[in-house]
């Protein structure tokens, strides 16, 4: 099985079971956080956001390069699962792998992780329908993609 793609070689992927597709490294700013002291629970969808903008990067040369082939991914469902609280200035690490590809959607598993000691934060799945980006109408998942993708 395929290494895991990571942004720099000292971000090692959270155990878990099977590879991971690829791994973000992000810090925690003040602005994420509640009157708590704690990452306010809508900023995990932007994490995984955030992870999925590198993970285009890494695969298809950026978002923007996607969109240039008349395609784009939209979030049909989204599904959290807290685990314990991330603070202000902690380094995260967001790791996604596939969960599953159909015909025209794919579905992305998240971990996010304390950077310090590997503590599973939340998980996060979303599934995503590739669209044509002109009509918006469901596309199926172009090869060029699927291939990367795929393991």
């Amino acid at each position: 099985m395929a290494e895991p793609v990571t942004e720099s070689a000292d971000v090692a992927a959270p155990a878990r079971s099977g590879p991971v597709l690829f791994v973000h490294r992000l810090r925690v700013r003040y602005s994420e956080c509640d009157p708590q002291g704690v990452v306010f629970n809508p900023q995990y969808l932007a994490f995984a956001d955030h992870t999925l903008t590198e993970l285009w990067r890494e695969l298809y040369g950026g978002y923007m390069a996607m969109l240039e082939r008349g395609v784009d991914v939209v979030v049909a469902e989204a599904r959290l699962r807290f685990r314990a609280s991330a603070r202000f200035d902690e380094e995260l690490d967001v790791a996604v792998d596939v969960a599953q590809l159909g015909t025209t959607s794919m579905t992305f598993h998240y971990l996010i992780t304390r950077a310090a000691d590997g503590a599973p934060l939340a998980e996060v799945e979303l599934r995503y329908v590739w669209v044509d980006r002109d009509t918006g109408a469901k596309t199926p998942i172009p090869d060029w993609a699927r291939s990367k993708l795929a393991r």
